[in-house]
């Protein structure tokens, strides 16, 4: 194809000689830019006009912009054609983000290009639609050109999608959390020094071992590490009771099992450890009960270790079975069914076969529950007591009375460590073998029955677990309808009143709660996130599993990474790397909606690799010898099949951008406040009553947004049993018509 780069290089002169290059102060979609001075206003001038006000440092942009057109009747095969490209994509996005990064609000950012050229009179603020179209069009251009140079097989789609996420990930990743850590070696006087991170790594409080001959607590590099463990172990095992019993048996309520499963994801999190408080806390209900039975003395038991380990596996069994569901469902039934033709029971089947094809599952399972226990900030917070652990460390770092922020990073690091360890034991265990369950042909009959010794754990540990899970949820409800939760009982709807009354004005529908303000911004900016977070999540597993390029085991770090930090560290991160330009976005609803999507992007990823590894690569090569193309292999055969891996990126990240507390707790502003920052407003106020009210109706709205999602991502269908049912079910449903 001739000119095949043309679309992208047209979106690079829209951003360069029509949009405003920098940042709208009053946002770009409000269009009052068209009517303040569009196009000569220095504020609102695209790059083009800009140069000729004085900005010249952006006429070098117009080379890498005209390159190409010399190119325009050449084809693919020419040497031209990929030179051209490679040189003016690659040379337009580095100068692009070079003249960003040299030129800021003051001139010169950096003191020896002032005494190079001397002072500078222009300025420049941070950069918007404009530049992002530009770097945009240059980073194709760029991929476009490795392509057709014979880059993974010139597959230009891959090449681009490759580079687009590199590009996302250094910029949203790196940068930031390179910005807080590199504070890890400065010292008090603001100079480098090694010495700096040596004396706030190797402390008594960080790897302390007073707790193994005394009653002392541990360092908190010790204790962050044993809670992991701990959990991700619990949330692992619970996760595949769960699956099992949703998908391996035929108890009659697997159903709203399965839907229970949710409910803690969708849940802020202090208020799963304020309802823990109410039932074991010193004067809890269970505790008071079982003190007055006995006679014992009611102990603080659930502040420590305990309740910590307690409140996360409540809170993070969820993730383990949406990550788990597919992986057991995608286990093929004729590899059951040949292991007992061939004279095996049903446990050494479950075994030597079943259990073995779940290893991607399971170890992605633990790694996701390892990471959300050391990353974890409320559960800590609410019921740490002494029981000290890295992230809450962090927290008391930044914003305690010592501000010493070299310690915060430096406990950052050793987070980073600890998780990059359990990432590469992962990899170790998982090996190279091959988990290869699902081919291109259509299977029939159903998953082999599992063991009843094995049913009767599974239904004895999750019927007991769902029983405990509605307790919780009982407590959290019923706290919304009574005047003071856990003193006065007298039932009111007060609480709702305060926070979701609605009135009708002179003018219309008046929304008069004090919560719907940031109830409407929460919605709104998790429902942009969300499918922006599973489509860049799933795509990365696609690149991950399926393409073999330079740099792949750095790529899959970068993703990891950001869910490796805790969210107190990412917010900060994000004000460091973004309050200035050439990237200034504190203050506005762009960098909520990013913190969300590269926050929780690592779900996203982890459960397409698992799902991905079961699908055969002949199913990717039959399409691209029928002569599709990448992009359409996958939009038709692979993500058809990744359905449950789809439902589970699309739920995590809806429901962890409504129920994140660190990572934005330091991002809101007044035009743009999180729900769970109004909430925590409102506890610390003592206003429980509203607060809990607010948290069930933020339940109910996840529960009717993961029903929606399941109704438009629909089940895959890989076995002829799926399409016999589905076939009998329209038949009977065309019999009663006719009747």
């Amino acid at each position: 194809m001739r000119a095949a780069f043309l679309p992208w290089l047209i979106l690079g002169w829209v951003g360069f000689a029509v949009l405003p290059w920098y940042l709208v102060e009053d946002g770009f979609w409000a269009f009052q830019w068209l009517i303040d001075g569009y196009p000569l206003d220095s504020d609102y001038a695209p790059a083009l006009v800009q140069a000729a006000l004085g900005n010249v440092w952006l006429f070098p942009l117009l080379l890498p912009l005209l390159a190409p057109l010399f190119i325009i009747r050449k084809t693919k095969t020419d040497p031209d054609y990929a030179r051209v490209l490679i040189i003016s994509g690659g040379f337009g996005f580095a100068y692009l983000l070079a003249q960003g990064f040299i030129v800021g609000i003051s001139g010169w950012e950096y003191t020896a290009l002032e005494n190079l050229f001397g002072p500078m009179n222009s300025r420049q603020y941070g950069m918007g639609y404009g530049a992002l179209l530009t770097a945009t069009g240059f980073l194709v251009l760029f991929t476009s050109g490795l392509a057709a140079a014979g880059s993974l097989r010139g597959d230009v789609f891959v090449t681009s999608a490759i580079g687009i996420v590199i590009a996302l990930v250094a910029t949203f990743v790196f940068l930031p959390v390179g910005k807080v850590l590199i504070s890890a070696f400065i010292s008090e006087s603001g100079t480098y020094a090694f010495a700096a991170f040596g004396e706030n790594f190797f402390t008594r409080k960080i790897w302390g071992l007073a707790c193994i001959t005394t009653t002392a607590s541990c360092g908190v590099a010790w204790n962050s590490l044993f809670l992991a463990l701990l959990t991700g172990v619990s949330t692992t095992l619970l996760g595949l009771a769960f699956a099992l019993v949703a998908t391996r048996t035929d108890f009659r309520w697997k159903k709203s099992l399965r839907t229970l499963t949710v409910l803690p994801i969708i849940t802020p999190p202090f208020v799963i450890g304020l309802a823990l408080i109410l039932l074991f806390g010193r004067a809890g209900t269970i505790t008071q009960f079982v003190s007055d039975l006995l006679g014992v003395e009611p102990g603080r038991w659930l502040y420590g270790l305990p309740g910590i380990w307690l409140a996360q596996t409540l809170s993070f069994t969820p993730i383990a079975f949406l990550v788990l569901i597919g992986v057991v469902e995608g286990v093929s039934p004729s590899m059951e069914e040949a292991s007992q033709t061939l004279g095996a029971s049903r446990w050494n089947t479950f075994k030597r076969v079943s259990l073995p094809l779940m290893r991607p599952g399971l170890a992605n399972a633990f790694l996701i529950g390892f990471i959300e226990s050391m990353a974890d900030f409320g559960n800590p917070m609410v019921l740490g007591g002494n029981y000290e652990v890295l992230s809450t460390e962090i927290f008391f770092a930044i914003v305690g009375a010592q501000n010493d922020q070299g310690r915060a990073a430096v406990l950052a690091i050793l987070l980073l460590c600890f998780t990059l360890s359990a990432f590469f034991a992962q990899r170790v265990w998982l090996g190279k073998k091959s988990y290869t369950t699902v081919a291109g042909k259509a299977e029939s009959g159903a998953h082999a029955g599992m063991n009843p010794l094995l049913r009767n754990i599974c239904l004895g540990v999750t019927l007991p677990w769902a029983a405990f899970t509605l307790a919780i949820y009982g407590m959290i409800l019923f706290g919304g309808f009574v005047i003071s939760w856990g003193r006065d009982h007298s039932l009111t709807l007060q609480h709702y009143s305060n926070a979701f009354s609605v009135d009708w004005a002179e003018h219309g529908l008046h929304w008069e709660g004090t919560a719907w303000d940031s109830f409407w911004t929460t919605i709104t900016i998790s429902a942009i996130a969300a499918p922006l977070t599973a489509a860049l999540g799933l795509l990365t597993s696609f690149l991950l599993v399926r393409q073999k390029f330079r740099g792949k085991n750095l790529f899959e770090f970068g993703t990891m990474l950001s869910f490796a930090i805790p969210g107190t560290v990412i917010g900060v991160s994000y004000i460091l790397a973004f309050n200035v330009p050439p990237f200034e976005l504190t203050g506005t609803g762009v960098i909520l909606v990013l913190c969300f999507v590269f926050r929780n992007m690592p779900v996203g990823v982890r459960g397409g690799i698992a799902a991905m590894t079961q699908l055969d690569k002949s199913l990717d090569e039959a399409s691209l010898t029928l002569g599709a193309n990448s992009l359409t292999t996958l939009r038709r055969v692979i993500l058809p099949l990744l359905r449950p891996a789809i439902v589970a990126a699309l739920v995590y990240s809806f429901v962890r951008a409504i129920t994140s507390v660190s990572a934005v707790i330091f991002l809101v502003s007044a035009d743009h406040n999180m729900a769970t920052s109004y909430i925590i407003g409102l506890v610390e106020n003592g206003q429980y009553g509203i607060a809990i009210a607010y948290s069930s109706v933020l339940i109910i709205v996840m529960l009717l947004a993961i029903f929606l999602v399941q109704r438009a991502v629909g089940e895959r269908k890989l076995r002829r049993d799926n399409r016999l049912e589905a076939t009998s079910a329209k038949s009977k449903s065309l019999k009663e018509k006719q009747a």
